[in-house]
Order: C-alpha cells, then sequence, then structure tokens
C-alpha cells in the first residue's frame, strides 16, 4: 500500500526508542507495511544535552521538542513521537498532536533503594527528583526529607539510586513498564493524593497540520478515550499556562460517555495545595479541563501564581 519511505523523529532515549518502535509496528499492523517502508530518526535534543541544571533555569519542556520540531516542521521528517506529559501546550506553527495512542498506567513509580514506601523513608532521607510536581508533592507529604533535583534518563536515575547518590526517587510507571523495569518499583502511587502530570502514560505523535498522507496513515492508531482524556488535561494545563517552572497534576478518566476530571496545583515548597473535581459529557472535554482551571484559580487566589514566580 504504502511504498515511501516514512520517517518517525524521536529522542535517543531507551524510552523514546521503545514508543517511536511501538508507533512504528503499530502502522506497519494497520498498513501492512515492511520494517523497511519506516525509518526512525534520533534527533539530539536540547533536553537532553543539559543535564546539570532543572529544565526550569533553560527554557522548560520545550528543550525536549525544540530540534525534533524543526526537522517536522521543514519535512525531513514525516512525524514525531513524544512522551505526552513532556509536550509544551502550545506548539509550533503549522504543527499539532495529532493522535494519541491507548493510555499506559500513569501512575507515579516510587523507588526506593532501602525502603520500600515514601513514608517508610528516615527522617532527612534524600529523594531525587527533576519534576517540580513531584518535588512538591513529595514535600506536601514529608516536609521532613531533603529532595533533590535529579536528571538524566530512566537508566540514569536507577544507576544514581543504586549507587547511594540518593535514598529513593520517583519515576513514571508507564515508561518502567514499557522499557521492561517495572519490577523496579517498590510502591504505586496512589492517584488521587499523588495525581500525575497532564498526559501522564500517553505517547502521542506530533505531525503537520493540513498533511493528509500523514493524517490517513495515523487516524487508525488513534485512541478515542485516551485523546478525550488528554484534551481535558491539556486544557487544564494550558489555561494555568501550565511549564517546568509551575507544579501541575492533573488527571481525567472515561467511563463510557462520562468523562471525570481531577487537578491540582502546588507551591514548590508544597506547603499549600489546592485541588478541583469537574464531570461532563466527552464532548465537553476541553471545556471541562478550562473550568477546572478557572476554578482552581479562584480557590488558590492571586497571591498563589506570584509565588510561582
Amino acid at each position: 500500500m504504502q511504498t515511501k519511505t516514512l520517517k518517525i523523529g524521536t529522542r535517543g532515549s531507551a524510552l523514546a526508542l521503545a514508543q517511536a518502535r511501538e508507533t512504528r509496528d503499530r502502522l506497519i499492523k494497520a498498513h501492512e507495511l515492511r520494517e523497511e517502508n519506516i525509518e526512525i530518526v534520533v534527533i539530539s535534543t536540547s533536553g537532553d544535552r543539559i543535564q546539570d541544571r532543572p529544565l526550569a533555569e533553560v527554557g522548560g519542556k520545550g528543550l525536549f521538542t525544540l530540534e525534533i520540531e524543526e526537522q517536522l516542521a521543514d519535512g525531513r521528517i514525516d512525524l514525531a513521537v513524544h512522551s505526552s506529559k513532556d509536550m509544551p501546550t502550545f506548539l509550533p506553527e503549522g504543527l499539532h498532536l495529532s493522535i494519541f495512542l491507548e493510555r499506559e498506567d500513569p501512575r507515579d513509580a516510587f523507588i526506593g533503594r532501602d525502603v520500600k514506601k515514601l513514608l517508610d523513608l528516615a527522617r532527612g532521607a534524600v529523594v531525587g527528583s527533576a519534576s517540580l510536581r513531584r518535588q512538591a508533592l513529595i514535600r506536601r507529604v514529608r516536609p521532613d526529607l531533603k529532595v533533590v533535583n535529579f536528571r538524566g534518563n530512566v537508566e540514569t536515575r536507577l544507576r544514581k539510586l543504586a549507587d547511594g547518590e540518593v535514598d529513593a526517587t520517583f519515576l513514571a510507571y508507564a515508561g518502567l513498564k514499557r522499557l521492561g523495569l517495572g519490577g523496579a518499583v517498590t510502591e504505586l502511587m496512589d492517584v488521587k493524593t499523588f495525581p500525575p502530570a497532564p498526559g501522564q502514560g500517553a505517547i502521542t505523535v506530533e505531525s503537520r497540520i493540513g498533511d493528509e498522507r500523514i493524517d490517513g496513515l495515523l487516524a487508525p492508531l488513534n485512541h478515542l478515550p485516551t485523546s478525550t482524556a488528554l484534551a481535558c488535561e491539556r486544557a487544564f494545563l494550558g489555561a494555568l499556562d501550565g511549564s517546568c517552572r509551575t507544579p501541575i497534576a492533573g488527571l481525567a478518566t472515561v467511563s463510557g460517555e462520562v468523562i471525570q476530571f481531577h487537578g491540582m496545583i502546588l507551591l514548590p515548597d508544597g506547603s499549600e495545595a489546592h485541588e478541583v473535581i469537574g464531570e461532563g459529557t466527552l464532548s465537553d472535554a476541553a471545556e471541562i479541563g478550562r473550568d477546572a482551571a478557572l476554578r482552581v484559580r479562584e480557590l488558590a487566589g492571586a497571591h498563589f501564581f506570584t509565588d510561582w514566580l
């Protein structure tokens, strides 16, 4: 059916490659393609190269997508595969998130070196995380712990943990499962008390708006409940101007014709948090997310967002 080589752009980490291969395999199955019809193009990003500083200090989430999006925009690649939680709410002109694959388990995974649970850590224990959301949630639950910035891919963080640089860390359970590392998890966090990042667990494909050839190839891969949930979560994030500088959590779940949403915003030190719940029909997913953002803004008050800066 399709003989022209399709080029998939991705970061070069083991997890990014696993996600690109999953997308490739789904395309092959959907369209009876051969593996040689699809090329996975590894693109180095600024976010991968800068490891010595928090992302918030050097540009935020966009550092993981900039170089990939440049190649997508000028046609060097045909589509890009990303972790949904890494995607900024505003994309470059001419590009969009065209589909979402079926979501994996969105929970955060706690990995302790000597203890199995977050609550079992000794006072003053060191927990490593690069996520401001996770840092704030950790401090909210255990203000006695020392929380440090902890950059690197999954394998790097697990090695640093094993080497004793920290006593524990958190990673997305979905990523660990995709890498066959689910056995490393010592505790899975409850989404009600430790809610995930918007988009966590979902793979998304970014493509050029109006590219009918690519749209046609990708359409069968879209998982409607996941794309509906992500429309709600990304609307919540967008209405709060979410970035790597803001601790924001949000999870939408779809059951039949109903979508439910739970959102949370926190101060970076975990000392204050505000939650909001929303529910409605699937067609109102984005509006539910935006409404939740407005309501949580009112709950928090203007001072809360000033403290974020």
